[in-house]
């Protein structure tokens, strides 16, 4: 079931990286952003294609080698953990907060619980099988 959680983060990750790697105007506009030419197109591109692109690929790198499933559910642990924490903080320091913001937040709290969850219940597991 992890694997599978995983292979859906993965691919939303690869969808995104292509989407802002391939209309970078549409998807920075969509989150508030002005792209400037040059440095900022070149910024854009490589944060939001190339670092996605990179998470997507640790996503789902358990469906070809199942043993880095734990390294790359701590990943998503760690990356939607320190999204989530920065986007509350963002939303009480900031205003003028759009939609797609707030759906984004949706979908990186939904993917740090349910990140959680399996880790906390793969770790109980691990725990119980010490025990016995």
């Amino acid at each position: 079931m992890t694997r599978i959680f995983l292979t859906v983060v993965g691919l939303i990750y690869l969808l995104l990286s292509i989407w802002c790697s391939v209309d970078p105007a549409s998807t920075s506009r969509s989150v508030g952003f002005t792209l400037q030419t040059g440095s900022g197109q070149s910024e854009f591109l490589v944060i939001y294609g190339g670092l996605e692109l990179a998470l997507g690929l640790i996503f789902l790198w358990p469906l070809w080698q199942q043993e880095v499933t734990r390294f790359a559910l701590v990943v998503c642990v760690v990356v939607h953990g320190c999204l989530v924490l920065f986007r509350c903080i963002s939303f009480f320091v900031f205003t003028g907060i759009g939609s797609t913001t707030y759906s984004l937040a949706a979908g990186e709290w939904l993917i740090f619980l349910i990140s959680l969850g399996f880790y906390l219940s793969q770790s109980e597991l691990t725990q119980k099988k010490k025990i016995s």
